[in-house]
């Protein structure tokens, strides 16, 4: 029990230093509401509130967090700073998506009564190759963070194949899936893995073409 709260309970600090951090600086993306010409429209592929309440099964008690849906890769430096390099994806979404981005969305989902939080986020790229390159880059990251002295706790298992990458820490986890110009992910706490593979399947659906 104690090896499966430690990472709910990190994952749940990180949602909540998260919700009251800055967004990184560097080249600005556009402003909310505002989608780059020629760049895929993320918005457009997550699932809104009632999908998310159907999918998990949490109903009406699923509900967005207000401060944590937005447009913007967010770094929380506070923590990252006391992780091992390659272990620092996990509190910076700069270091997960890379420095490529064209355009961002993530939002993420808690269910109070039972203490689980969801989220889903896409972030998209100019092309297939750029996208492909952010996602190979973060396998390697991940691999390379499993060996670390806190892989353990931040990684755990994991497993990647051609198209897609699963890490599962305690009773958490995050699953990735590179598709064509775009870097999907799902992260969750408490819910079974099926419900991650269920939204990543209905977020993969909604890919033009």
């Amino acid at each position: 029990m104690a090896r499966w709260m430690r990472p709910l309970l990190l994952f749940s600090a990180v949602l909540l230093t998260a919700a009251c951090t800055r967004v990184v600086g560097g080249t600005a993306l556009p402003a909310f509401g505002v989608q780059p010409l020629g760049v895929l429209d993320v918005g457009a592929l997550l699932l809104d509130q009632s999908r998310m309440q159907a999918i998990t099964g949490a109903g009406d008690h699923l509900t967005i967090i207000p401060s944590m849906d937005g447009t913007q890769p967010v770094d929380i430096d506070s923590l990252a700073e006391t992780a091992p390099r390659d272990c620092r994806f996990i509190f910076a979404e700069t270091a997960t998506f890379g420095p490529d981005i064209a355009a961002f969305h993530k939002t993420t989902f808690q269910d109070p009564p039972d203490g689980r939080l969801i989220s889903e986020g896409a972030a998209a790229y100019r092309d297939a190759s750029t996208a492909r390159h952010a996602f190979d880059a973060l396998v390697n990251t991940v691999a390379n963070c499993a060996d670390s002295s806190s892989g353990w706790l931040l990684v755990s298992r994991w497993r990647a194949d051609g198209d897609s990458l699963h890490l599962r820490p305690g009773g958490c986890g995050r699953d990735y899936r590179v598709l064509s110009v775009a870097l999907l992910e799902v992260t969750f706490c408490g819910f079974p893995e099926s419900v991650s593979d269920i939204v990543m399947t209905n977020i993969v659906a909604n890919m033009p073409g």
